[in-house]
């Protein structure tokens, strides 16, 4: 399994993955599932992937294909015009490849080959958008109600962002928030690992960030991780005591 967050700010737009992929307790590797496409000046495109890893690989080799090949297929992923057309694209891509494997596999389970991916960016003349893209290819964009979105293992890392999300908040907390909840999600399901990916895109800025990647012997990452972990357990002794009647 696998946890990504796209988050929307005032300020831009956060992304954060886990690289852990297993198919069994024995065969655990490590793969990054956060794919960017950059146009200074134009655009600039994050993409994270949950599900089978063939199929989200496949998405991603797919989309850069065509975008190397455009005379092949009208619009690429560097082209089109519009955040929306971009998440049409990469929800027909992925609708796609599901069929294609289907179909070339013969008889299996319906979920063996599904995948659901965030994509977020901003094309020059519109503004930052972030959409959530279901296997079937249909998709939902995050919105002012809900100004984050999740796949994969989300309801570790959730209550924690439901609580202390601000759409003002600046990037530096956005990333300590997401870490708080990638750090919970690690300590409660051990399908989801470290290192984790992190990508930050400013507003109008059409360039993206430096990656940073968190292992387990980073020192914010440890800081953050033993910090919550002492405030949790101060805020329990802080509460009320419970008495028995």
């Amino acid at each position: 399994m696998t946890y990504c967050v796209g988050m929307k700010l005032d300020d831009g737009l956060v992304f954060m993955s886990d690289t852990r992929t297993n198919s069994g307790v024995d065969n655990v590797s490590v793969y990054s599932k956060m794919t960017t496409w950059t146009t200074p000046g134009d655009r600039s495109l994050v993409l994270l992937s949950a599900g089978n890893l063939a199929t989200t690989q496949s998405v991603v080799s797919v989309l850069d294909e065509r975008s190397k090949i455009p005379e092949e297929r009208h619009p690429t992923i560097l082209e089109v015009p519009t955040m929306f057309q971009a998440a049409r694209l990469v929800g027909d891509t992925l609708r796609e490849v599901i069929e294609t494997q289907h179909r070339d596999s013969g008889p299996t389970a319906d979920a063996t080959f599904n995948a659901t991916l965030i994509l977020g960016g901003q094309i020059k003349g519109m503004e930052p958008r972030l959409f959530l893209i279901y296997p079937e290819g249909n998709f939902i964009e995050a919105h002012d109600d809900t100004p984050f979105l999740q796949i994969g293992e989300v309801k570790y890392g959730r209550p924690i962002l439901v609580r202390s999300y601000e759409p003002a908040m600046g990037f530096e907390e956005a990333v300590r928030l997401l870490l708080v909840s990638f750090d919970s999600t690690l300590k409660a399901n051990l399908s989801v690992g470290l290192p984790i990916d992190l990508q930050t895109y400013k507003r109008d800025s059409f360039t993206l960030s430096e990656p940073r990647r968190f292992n387990a012997d980073d020192p914010y990452y440890s800081a953050v991780s033993e910090g919550w972990g002492d405030a949790l357990r101060s805020a329990l002794t802080s509460l009320p005591d419970f008495t028995f009647p």
